[in-house]
């Protein structure tokens, strides 16, 4: 690649999104039809922390507009959203968020090592991508697509591509006149070719699929 191309390490301004976005055409002609369609490409990012972390893990595996609602609730309950006081309210207070007991184990677990000082967030996400990920997948309830969305949307990585995400793959399909969603796996080696600024690529395709389908599906930022 070009030098000129070279990301950063942390994606944090509009400027580096459309830098990267000229990266990504330089790589992948195939991009342009995509970015023509998709428009403007938002920053998506979030501080990191304790209240992102816990805003993703809301939004697994339901709708967007459901977990805001919900992590709405949740921070209307616990104010400030910190470890200390998501354990001192319970499981009550995520009851009445409305959180699935799956979430509520995964959030109590989370906080827990984030009070005793077992886990910190912010050292964390100074750390390599691979490296956060394993510290991250190692948690109880926190899978690759919540890692690897937190380390895009709140970290800033600039090379992650949550390739389990469902819009993404269905961003992917469509934009490629692929005959049926891509699997994680595949998805995950077709992004490889848009390294080292995947995760301008993801945020490209959650564009695209906001204009295709005409509802926001990226993570809320």
């Amino acid at each position: 690649m070009d030098p000129q191309w070279k990301a950063p390490d942390r994606i944090e301004t509009p400027e580096d999104i459309l830098r990267g976005l000229e990266a990504l055409l330089a790589l992948d002609g195939r991009l342009r039809p995509v970015r023509d369609i998709a428009g403007p490409i938002p920053l998506r990012r979030n501080a990191p922390g304790f209240a992102s972390l816990a805003s993703i893990i809301a939004s697994q595996q339901i709708s967007r507009a459901s977990a805001v609602a919900i992590f709405g609730r949740l921070s209307q309950l616990v104010d400030p959203l910190t470890p200390e006081g998501l354990l001192s309210g319970g499981e009550a207070v995520m009851i009445r968020a409305g959180l699935s007991r799956a979430k509520r184990t995964t959030l109590i677990s989370l906080a827990t090592v984030l009070a005793d000082g077992t886990l910190d967030l912010d050292e964390l996400s100074l750390k390599p991508a691979d490296d956060a990920l394993a510290a991250l997948t190692a948690l109880p309830g926190i899978g690759p697509w919540t890692a690897q969305v937190y380390l895009l949307v709140s970290a800033g990585h600039a090379d992650i591509f949550p390739a389990g995400d469902v819009a993404l793959q269905a961003a992917v399909a469509h934009a490629f006149g692929l005959p049926s969603r891509p699997a994680m796996k595949s998805l995950a080696l077709m992004a490889e070719s848009w390294a080292p600024w995947r995760s301008v690529a993801a945020r490209l395709f959650w564009a695209y699929y906001r204009q295709i389908r005409g509802a926001e599906a990226a993570p809320a930022a």
